[in-house]
């Protein structure tokens, strides 16, 4: 697995793991980390990133995790496209 991907899930796994978080986002981000796992990049990528732009919309998401999620979002962009 690549190094990019390995940073991008820890990334993923601060915002989980924050309690500050509503939990409705931390499933979105945990499922969308479950999504780039899978086999099939490109498809699971495109998940992911759909996902995590759902959640994105809900007005309760915290500024600071709103701004990490754009940049989730962003690297999953670049990623899928190498």
């Amino acid at each position: 697995m690549s190094k990019d991907l390995e940073q991008l899930k820890s990334r993923m796994d601060k915002v989980i793991d924050d309690n500050s978080v509503p939990k409705n986002i931390r499933e979105a981000v945990k499922k969308s980390k479950q999504k780039i796992s899978q086999d099939n990049k490109e498809v699971s990528f495109t998940n992911a990133i759909y996902m995590l732009d759902e959640a994105l919309n809900d007005i309760n998401v915290p500024f600071h995790t709103r701004t990490e999620m754009m940049g989730l979002i962003s690297e999953l962009e670049r990623l899928k496209n190498e």
